[in-house]
């Protein structure tokens, strides 16, 4: 049995904007397929280019598409009713990064499509994001620390722009 220690850093921006706002910020610039025909897309391409066809199509202007969407608020509402926070957690991600990285360092599927937290305090709509370099770096491959990079730079851009 082996266990690694893996140090995270997490990328955080506040914003005085409303939480929906944020959300429809985000929402604007990240692909949001049918993730069923995309999956049968993906699933029937028979070549490389075929496949970066379905996941270009699927993208939005940040480069990323959303996979999956948890509103943890509304379970939180149960319990608290209209003063519950509202939080958001949305997987995003582009899966022709994700390749690059997994072939590097196949540790790299535990952490990628990525999660963007999306929640409301009292000082504001908070949007987080845990590096991937950070996540990657302990395993030592400087190629996947690169694409990781890239990756990085795309989400916090896309954060910082529907933050402000």
């Amino acid at each position: 049995m082996a266990t690694k220690q893996i140090t995270v850093q997490r990328f955080s921006v506040t914003s005085s904007k409303s939480f929906q706002d944020v959300v429809a910020a985000i929402e604007t610039k990240i692909g949001r397929p049918d993730m069923n025909k995309f999956k049968r897309d993906v699933g029937t391409s028979r070549t490389e280019d075929e496949l970066k066809e379905v996941v270009n199509e699927a993208v939005g202007t940040s480069d990323l598409m959303e996979m999956a969407r948890f509103d943890q608020g509304e379970v939180l509402r149960r319990e608290l009713g209209d003063k519950a926070p509202r939080v958001l957690r949305i997987v995003a991600g582009n899966p022709l990064i994700m390749k690059e990285m997994v072939k590097l360092v196949p540790d790299a599927g535990s952490y990628a499509p990525v999660t963007i937290l999306i929640d409301e305090r009292s000082d504001g709509v908070h949007l987080s994001y845990d590096r991937m370099v950070s996540l990657l770096a302990s395993y030592g491959n400087a190629e996947a620390v690169k694409v990781a990079q890239s990756l990085d730079s795309k989400i916090e851009t896309l954060l910082e722009a529907a933050a402000s």
